[in-house]
């Protein structure tokens, strides 16, 4: 055992000493104005505050501060504040990402690969460069903020707090280039021809989101697989909405992100930008695909968006896919040899979504449309890998808000109103269940299909069935 130690102990003196022959004994930074980050420049001003953001790309911060800070999650973020008041305001680092990397932490992380006598100036650089914490009257502080990193599209809240604690909120969204993501190989300007295109108001809608597919399908057009459940509806600017709710892009699926996937996935590393999986409507692939990475890679929340061929008072139309990630088993139906195992209760993630939206304030609208067809416990659907699902046979259609919008207006749509969600006996699914005695709590085994005229009408009755052995009970 004392051999084995010392052995063990003279490697890592040996692998020192090599890295610190091979470290840089000079250290050169960039500037701001040379690497580019300024093309992507946004302003906004409001009651005398003026505030412009950027957002670097991991090229680009390498560059300037003369390390891989992407590799070690740390993304500079730029702010130039600008106050012409006659107070002086506060800006609160954490509005931006509460949990951000002080200047001397990500220095100490980028001193890597260099001789320790250039940390001093490793550190001065970046702490002379950070966003001061308060901007004085008729005055203008510029600065970086060191936040964790995020690629393809990021929200950048900016929240500046005067002496009487107003606050004054600016938020800005970037699409950050470093990432190869299928939504930027996709020109949504030529997915359809202009002639082919409809526009529809309220009755319109509903009436066409009737007789679209209830299902997603394989690439033949020929299986059918996950429902139809959303429905998105807003300007191109609107995208805001789920970035604010912490929804990210998706990498696009190649070797390499396949590669990160399966070790994010056996490590529980992060990768908060796995690719999902194709699947089909309209004859294509997704045209967007966005998750959110609950506690590791295998629970997930994602869904998929394809643009349709009617548009909504002028306003783009996206019907889409939502589900949600419970875990990882093996199937013969995928050709990697295993697959994500979804929450069969499919309405309560397209519900959570709801929840999300509308809690980052990105909601004008929303309600629900017929369209999927009910899915309950006499009639279990699978998806593409055989995962079973039940489903109230609704569709979510939100109407994204161009700027924030409080609970207190947000208006609902008294379209098809969902059956209330009751708590019947745990039963079982049968068929293919890799996870073994997987038992959930049914919920939505029939909807409702006629329009309300009150979001607040008596419950609806509702059949509970049990799984196991058939019995209908009202």
């Amino acid at each position: 055992m004392e051999i084995r130690t010392t052995a063990r102990s003279t490697a890592l003196l040996l692998m020192t000493v090599i890295a610190a022959g091979c470290a840089s004994t000079s250290y050169r930074p960039s500037s701001l104005e040379e690497v580019g980050a300024l093309a992507r420049l946004q302003t906004q001003s409001r009651n005398g505050l003026e505030v412009s953001a950027t957002v670097l790309s991991p090229q680009e911060a390498e560059t300037l501060f003369g390390a891989d800070l992407a590799k070690e999650m740390v993304q500079p973020v730029w702010l130039d504040v600008r106050n012409d008041t006659d107070r002086p305001y506060l800006f609160f680092p954490v509005s931006l990402d509460r949990d951000y990397y002080s200047p001397l932490e990500a220095a100490w992380l980028a001193r890597k690969g260099y001789a320790k006598s250039l940390r001093t100036d490793i550190g001065r650089f970046f702490f002379e460069r950070r966003m001061l914490a308060s901007v004085n009257a008729h005055s203008r502080a510029s600065g970086f903020v060191f936040t964790h990193l995020r690629l393809g599209w990021r929200y950048v809240n900016v929240e500046l707090v005067a002496e009487n604690g107003e606050v004054e909120r600016f938020g800005f969204t970037f699409d950050v280039p470093g990432m190869p993501s299928h939504y930027r190989e996709v020109d949504l300007d030529t997915l359809w021809p202009k002639e082919q295109i409809v526009d529809l108001d309220d009755d319109g809608l509903r009436n066409w989101l009737a007789t679209q597919p209830c299902c997603v399908t394989d690439k033949k057009g020929e299986k059918p697989g996950d429902p139809l459940n959303i429905v998105i509806i807003g300007a191109r600017r609107s995208v805001w909405a789920f970035v604010r709710a912490g929804w990210e892009a998706t990498e696009a699926m190649t070797g390499s992100s396949t590669w990160k996937t399966v070790k994010a996935s056996l490590f529980g590393s992060e990768y908060r930008h796995s690719p999902v999986s194709s699947l089909y409507l309209y004859g294509r692939m997704q045209d967007i695909a966005l998750q959110k990475v609950r506690r590791t890679l295998d629970m997930r929340n994602h869904l998929r968006l394809w643009l349709a061929p009617v548009t909504w008072k002028g306003h783009r139309v996206w019907l889409g896919q939502i589900s949600r990630d419970i875990g990882v088993r093996f199937t013969t139906k995928s050709p990697t040899i295993s697959t994500h195992k979804i929450d069969p209760d499919v309405d309560e993630t397209r519900n959570y979504l709801m929840q999300d939206l509308i809690a980052a304030e990105g909601v004008e609208r929303f309600g629900f449309a017929t369209g999927v067809g009910a899915a309950g416990a006499d009639n279990v659907r699978t998806n593409l890998t055989g995962d079973p699902y039940v489903t109230d046979g609704l569709r979510l259609v939100v109407f994204l808000a161009v700027d924030p919008v409080p609970l207190k207006e947000i208006v609902y749509l008294p379209w098809n109103q969902p059956p209330r969600r009751l708590t019947p006996r745990l039963s079982r699914l049968p068929g293919d269940d890799p996870l073994g005695e997987f038992w959930f709590a049914g919920a939505g085994d029939v909807a409702t299909t006629g329009a309300v005229t009150s979001p607040r009408q008596a419950p609806l009755k509702q059949p509970v069935v049990d799984l196991d052995g058939g019995e209908l009970r009202r």
